[in-house]
C-alpha cells in the first residue's frame, strides 16, 4: 500500500499549475492534503471526482479560503469522520478519519498558533484532543495510521537552524513534547525511524526564498502506532 501526504497550500492553484495531476498520476492507494483553502463547491470535477478515487474534503466553515483538508482513496471506507468530534475544535475543516475495515487512516492540518496567545493555546488544545483522538481509534481498530502537517519540528535534525529557532514557534520546547508524548503512546514517526540521520525538509518559508538556501523545517509527517511497525518499508519527503 502506497500513501502520500501534502500540504497543498490552496488547492485551486496546486491543481492550475498542473501539480495535483502528478500527484495523482503517482498512483497512491490514500492521499491526505492539507490546506485546501477551499469548499468542495468552489472545485471542479477533475480535483473533487479524480478518475479510480473516491474523495473526502473537510472545510472551514467560517472563513472561507483557510485551513481544510482532503482525502483521496482508491478503497471505499466504511465511515468517514470530520473533525475530532468537538465543535470547538472542528470549524476550521483540520480533520478527517477513514473508518477502514481493518485500520484508521487520518490526515489533519494542525493549527499553526503563531497569530497571538490566544491561537498558540488553540494549538496546543488541539495537541491533546488529536492525540485523544488517535488513541481511541487504536482501542477500536488496532491499526492507526495518521500524516499530516504537525507545524512542528521535533528534533534539532529537523530544521536548519534549531539554535537561532529555539524560542521560536514551532520548535518551542512545549510543542516538541506533545511530540514526545506521541511517541511514548506507541506512535512510531517513520521517516526519522527509517532515516536517523538523513536531514530532509518539508517547509520552506517562501517569503526569504529559504527554499533555494535550503534553510527549511520538516513538518509534515506519517505516524504508525506500533501494531504496524513491521509492515512499513519505505519512507521519503518528496520534492
Amino acid at each position: 500500500m502506497k500513501l502520500i501526504s501534502w500540504n497543498v497550500n490552496g488547492i485551486r492553484a496546486c491543481h492550475k499549475k498542473g501539480a495535483l495531476l502528478e500527484l495523482l498520476k503517482m498512483k497512491a492507494d490514500i492521499i491526505g492534503i492539507q490546506e485546501t483553502k477551499s469548499t468542495p463547491d468552489q472545485l471542479s470535477k477533475d480535483i473533487t471526482s479524480p478518475p479510480g478515487y473516491f474523495s473526502f474534503f473537510d472545510s472551514a466553515l467560517e472563513r472561507k479560503g483557510y485551513a481544510g483538508t482532503a482525502v483521496y482513496t482508491k478503497v471505499k471506507p466504511e465511515l468517514v469522520q470530520y473533525g475530532l468530534g468537538d465543535k470547538g475544535y472542528d470549524t476550521e475543516g483540520r480533520c478527517i478519519t477513514l473508518h477502514f475495515k481493518t485500520f484508521a487512516f487520518v490526515t489533519a492540518y494542525f493549527p499553526n498558533g503563531g497569530r497571538d496567545e490566544e491561537h498558540f493555546q488553540f494549538k496546543l488544545r488541539y495537541y491533546d484532543k488529536f492525540l485523544k483522538h488517535v488513541k481511541k481509534l487504536e482501542k477500536k481498530y488496532n491499526r492507526v495510521v495518521f500524516c499530516g502537517d504537525l507545524n512542528v519540528a521535533h528534533h534539532g535534525i529537523d530544521l536548519a537552524r534549531p539554535k537561532e529557532n529555539a524560542n521560536s514557534i514551532g520548535f518551542l520546547p512545549v510543542e516538541r513534547e506533545w511530540v514526545d508524548r506521541v511517541e511514548k503512546a506507541g506512535f512510531i514517526d517513520t521517516f526519522r525511524t527509517l532515516h536517523p540521520k538523513v536531514v530532509k525538509y518539508s517547509w520552506w518559508d517562501q517569503k526569504t526564498f529559504s527554499r533555494e538556501r535550503n534553510v527549511g523545517w520538516r513538518i509534515d509527517y506519517f505516524f504508525v502506532n506500533k501494531a504496524l511497525q513491521n509492515f512499513f518499508k519505505k519512507a521519503d519527503i518528496l520534492g
